[in-house]
């Protein structure tokens, strides 16, 4: 079985695969040890370790950073390739040359003040994302809405599914945490559904039972990182003191086993 029909196996409604997002390959060994069967780069993440914001890498740069990723590790590997830049086909095709087993599209326009695509448009370029895609890599559409303050559960779910109807593979509404709301999509669809693991999301326990197959994390390991960094930053600036030792033996053995 290639990684593509790994990580396609892999999502089962009611068993949610818990999906991790690393940003470097050492980051994507190290939870690839704690026993995760896949993995997915963030887009924020990896802009971070480049010292930029999210959306401020280009095509090429983010395919290089999941490539390397990609080599890490031997379980599949799925990319955040934003809105998968002008042309969604080429990107899924250099997608699949990197080795990828999956990517997403979404259907935010990169412009904070229209920031999401006409349905008709988002739809077409699902379409040509979908048709590279075929069955050699596992397309996840996304819908931005309520990342960018439009609450709109119908119309969030009615282009999910215009998604699932234009080839998508796994459908996902970052953003969406109330238990009834994610009931609510995962009924009114047929494809596996992701959702972003957040402050106020029902436990993944919750999720199983409301047909969830996928958990992500988005930029939130990667941030937690940068956060532990500054904390530990900070003792050593303000306070003088070295505690945090015991963190960073943590961290040392965990690399020695994963490396």
């Amino acid at each position: 079985m290639n990684k593509a029909d790994r990580f396609r196996e892999l999502h089962r409604p009611g068993q949610p695969l818990l999906m991790p997002n690393p940003w470097d390959g050492g980051s994507a060994r190290l939870l690839a040890s704690l026993g995760f069967e896949a993995l997915a780069t963030t887009s924020s993440g990896f802009a971070a370790t480049l010292g930029r914001l999210d959306y401020a890498v280009t095509r090429d740069e983010a395919l290089a950073g999941a490539a390397t990723i990609v080599r890490a590790v031997d379980v599949p590997v799925s990319a955040d390739l934003e809105n998968c830049f002008e042309d969604p086909a080429e990107t899924v095709r250099l997608a699949i040359e990197a080795g990828l087993a999956g990517c997403s599209i979404e259907d935010f326009t990169g412009d904070q003040d229209d920031p999401i695509y006409p349905l008709q448009v988002a739809v077409q370029r699902v379409a040509a994302a979908a048709d590279a895609a075929s069955t050699d890599l596992v397309l996840t559409a996304r819908a931005e809405n309520y990342l960018y303050g439009r609450k709109d559960l119908d119309d969030t779910i009615a282009r999910l599914r215009a998604y699932e109807d234009a080839g998508a593979h796994v459908l996902y509404a970052p953003g969406i945490k109330d238990a009834a709301d994610i009931r609510r999509l995962v009924e009114a669809v047929e494809r596996p559904v992701n959702v972003l693991a957040r402050p106020g999301l029902p436990s993944v326990a919750e999720l199983a039972e409301l047909g969830v197959s996928r958990i992500s994390v988005g930029g939130a390991f990667a941030f937690a990182a940068l956060g532990a960094t500054v904390q530990v930053a900070q003792e050593l600036r303000e306070q003088g003191t070295y505690e945090y030792s015991e963190l960073a033996a943590v961290g040392l053995r965990a690399a020695r086993q994963a490396f």
